[in-house]
């Protein structure tokens, strides 16, 4: 008998929820960078080892009191996902448990699986006993199904979580997707998301936030075994849109350098990519705006 099951990864922005199902994954689906806030869309990740297959759903970090459409958005993704998995991870970052975690808390005290704590960035620390001393006061908290201590960047303890993880999911006569398939998510949609990820890691702490990725067109020209993509960033003030484009336009170049490369590693192929920079005020706190963009609620 196989086995197969959802997991969901919660926990607040910037914990390292990313950064954990690439690892688990060994496949870059989830972008990440040193910003808050920097998933935005409910991500799939797919593993499947002999006969269980792993079904990851990262979400976006849940944050407290944000009033903009964008983030009332992703809290609302996040919170509907834990309801509908048949484990739940909540990651948090060592030695920092804040209101928005008791907030998380409160959200998954009445879910009836398994509740996995997994205290991340132990690679930060030099005094292991610290770690575990943390690791104790929060497992008074709540009765969690299992805890561990690890590093999403350095892969610690990855493989025991995993196991912990298998040991909690149904048994099932089939698979939900292919053995071989790694994500849900379209091309395209990866194709937005690493400009946005390289958006995120060069610019500014204001304006990430205030900006989204437009794919146009995408399609391979055969004569020239060669994929085009064309790509316009979203901005929501003429002064971001110089920030993203920069002095005679290098920061732009940059950025668009450092996408194609991402995305000739991602489809194997040779890619051209071309990006324009536009002004559409208002569009992260605009709810037809934020669905034309293919943003859910």
């Amino acid at each position: 008998m196989k086995k197969c099951g959802f997991v969901a990864i919660i926990g607040r922005p910037n914990v390292g929820k990313s950064t954990l199902l690439n690892h688990i994954l060994k496949y870059k689906i989830s972008i990440t960078s040193r910003k808050p806030q920097t998933t935005r869309h409910q991500i799939t990740g797919i593993k499947t080892i002999e006969n269980t297959q792993f079904i990851y759903v990262d979400t976006p970090g849940l944050h407290q009191d944000e009033p903009r459409a964008i983030n009332r958005m992703m809290n609302k993704q996040a919170s509907s996902v834990i309801n509908d998995v048949d484990v739940i991870l909540f990651v948090v970052e060592v030695g920092k448990w804040t209101t928005a975690e008791e907030w998380i808390l409160q959200k998954i005290e009445s879910v009836k699986v398994p509740v996995i704590l997994v205290i991340n960035k132990v690679d930060q620390l030099n005094n292991r006993h610290e770690a575990v001393e943390f690791t104790d006061e929060i497992k008074q908290k709540y009765p969690f199904a299992a805890s561990f201590l690890v590093s999403a960047k350095q892969g610690h303890l990855i493989n025991d979580l995993e196991s912990k993880i298998e040991s909690y999911l149904p048994e099932s006569e089939h698979f939900f997707y292919a053995e071989d398939q790694v994500t849900d998510r379209t091309e395209r949609f990866m194709m937005a998301e690493i400009i946005r990820e390289k958006l995120m890691r060069t610019l500014g702490q204001e304006v990430p936030y205030q900006l989204t990725v437009e794919i146009n067109k995408s399609k391979f020209d055969e004569a020239r075994q060669i994929m085009e993509v064309y790509a316009t960033i979203l901005v929501e003030r003429a002064g971001q849109k110089a920030m993203v484009i920069g002095a005679k336009g290098q920061k732009l170049k940059k950025i668009g350098s450092e996408a194609r490369q991402d995305m000739e590693f991602m489809l194997g192929k040779k890619v051209f990519l071309q990006l324009w920079v536009k002004v559409k005020e208002g569009w992260s706190d605009d709810d037809r705006a934020l669905k034309s963009l293919g943003y859910d609620f």
